[in-house]
């Protein structure tokens, strides 16, 4: 069983409406403007969770292997999820997560 489907789209980000470009070198799961993602995925690319809640960004770990690691809130369960940032992602926005202490 594949636990991880690589789906790079584009996409009309639903928290601040801007359209967000395909990452081109891995999957695109999340807004690069305002860091918002959407619970689509049980496994990553596999698009079963039948959610669909907007997760929010709460905060960030950093991960030596991975960089920074936003750390999501689901807006409709409630739960936790997390995605390594993109390279074009508001490094200022990032910055700003990194000082929530998380709670979760």
């Amino acid at each position: 069983m594949k636990v991880f489907n690589e789906i790079d789209e584009e996409f009309i980000c639903e928290n601040c409406g801007k359209k967000v470009p395909k990452l081109g070198y891995s999957c695109r799961n999340h807004c690069p403007f305002c860091l918002y993602s959407k619970h689509v995925d049980i496994n990553p690319g596999d698009r079963e969770e039948t959610c669909h809640g907007l997760l929010e960004p709460i905060g960030v770990d950093l991960n030596n292997k991975k960089g920074y690691v936003i750390v999501y809130r689901c807006q409709k369960c409630g739960a936790i999820r997390k995605n390594v940032s993109a390279r074009d992602d508001d490094m200022k926005k990032i910055i700003k997560l990194s000082a929530n202490p998380l709670e979760y």
